[in-house]
């Protein structure tokens, strides 16, 4: 059974950092392209960060670009979120997500697999 766990949200001060971590079981993160996507209150999900398989390739979402740093560990399983200066705006439920496709994806309906999500409260 694939699980995705992510974990690492919580409260913070704008201005301050959090790292999610999202855990996989029951796949090999290795075959799989990974995405952070995020979803507010009242709102659509939305693409936040995505890597490529091997790690070379990155994609961000201009609203957090410069800020939110996208990493995996192939050996590890897992795959992380560092979000630096964060902003009231940026508080969202963040989902971790993997899919088969070859290339990396801003586009949800392209992942295949989905955690539960963490939530993420930035305070002004």
């Amino acid at each position: 059974q694939v699980q995705l766990v992510e974990s690492g949200g919580g409260l913070v001060q704008a201005g301050g950092s959090l790292r999610l971590t999202c855990a996989a079981s029951g796949l090999t993160i290795s075959s799989y392209v990974m995405g952070w996507f995020r979803q507010a209150q009242g709102k659509e999900r939305e693409f936040v960060a995505t890597v490529s398989r091997r790690g070379i390739n990155t994609d961000y979402a201009d609203s957090v670009k410069g800020r939110f740093t996208i990493s995996r560990d192939n050996a590890k399983n897992t795959v992380a979120l560092q979000m630096n200066s964060l902003k009231p705006e940026d508080t969202a439920v963040y989902y971790c997500a993997a899919g088969k496709m070859v290339a990396s994806s801003i586009h949800a309906g392209e992942y295949d697999y989905w955690g539960q999500g963490t939530q993420v409260t930035v305070s002004s």
